[in-house]
């Protein structure tokens, strides 16, 4: 019986995903299925995978970006865990067995992660203060900015059908939005230990291709304001940062003459401000 599903989304990165591949098939301890979303690469990702991966359960869509690719690959998992791992990162041995270990020990925590190295431009770097990793519940850790990594997390299935799945709709910070739908419904587990090496640097990023990763978490604030969904602690926590977030986003918006951009957030934001407690 499958226990836990690998998905890994992938656009045109046919060396890295190899590699990312490799140190899934490197996991042992535990029954587990490698699922990777192909989203609309031109490189011959597919090739590649039929080639060197044949186990590997493959799947193609039109390009339509990483929330789409990741919900792809959740609804066609058998495994009652899910895991993701970008296809630039990799995974170091005992991951996935430490990971179920710590679920079976602590069933409390539906969702969980490992810590992490930082390799930038191919040098190991320390992640700042406002990057630490918490357990708990820590909805209020998760809203500066995305304190979850997708290559390092682990959830069950039951969390997606309480908290939903990756907005579509956005193009970069989908995880940011979706960790803290789940953050405010559920504790996170973690596991201290290094299990997972994210690599950064390289002009492929989505924050390469998306400046002003705020304008995204703004409205994902709005958005989750707007819901109901949060208790009052929560709701005041919330409103307080997409507070501080619109004022410095539409500050530099005007600096750079993005004043329809600008303009709409913010009407979507004011909107979610207004919003009394309930």
């Amino acid at each position: 019986m499958i226990q836990v599903s690998v998905v890994i989304p992938a656009y045109n990165r046919r060396e890295k995903l190899g590699k990312a591949i490799e140190s899934v098939r490197a996991q042992a301890g535990c029954a587990f299925e490698i699922i990777v979303v192909d989203d609309g690469s031109a490189d011959g990702t597919a090739e590649m995978i039929a080639g060197s991966f044949p186990e590997v359960r493959y799947f193609y869509q039109a390009n339509q970006g990483p929330a789409a690719a990741r919900n792809h690959g959740i609804k066609k998992a058998r495994g009652e865990w899910l895991s993701f791992l970008d296809s630039d990162d990799e995974w170091l041995k005992g991951k996935l067995a430490a990971q179920l270990e710590f679920a079976q020990n602590h069933p409390e925590f539906l969702i969980h992660q490992t810590g992490e190295i930082w390799i930038r431009d191919g040098r190991r770097v320390n992640p700042m203060k406002k990057h630490q990793k918490y357990g708990g519940f820590i909805f209020e850790k998760c809203l500066a900015l995305c304190i979850v990594s997708p290559s390092a997390v682990m959830i069950h299935k039951r969390v997606f059908e309480a908290a939903g799945l990756f907005d579509e709709t956005f193009p970069a910070c989908e995880d940011y939005d979706l960790w803290l739908r789940i953050a405010s419904k559920f504790p996170v587990g973690l596991l201290e230990k290094n299990y997972v090496v994210k690599y950064g640097g390289h002009a492929d990023q989505r924050s390469h291709e998306f400046p002003a990763m705020d304008r995204f978490r703004i409205r994902s604030l709005s958005k989750l304001i707007l819901s109901g969904m949060l208790n009052p602690a929560q709701h005041q926590a919330a409103s307080k940062t997409l507070q501080e977030k619109l004022l410095i986003y539409t500050q530099g918006a005007q600096k750079r003459g993005h004043y329809d951009e600008a303009k709409e957030l913010a009407e979507t934001a004011l909107a979610a401000l207004a919003l009394p407690l309930s």
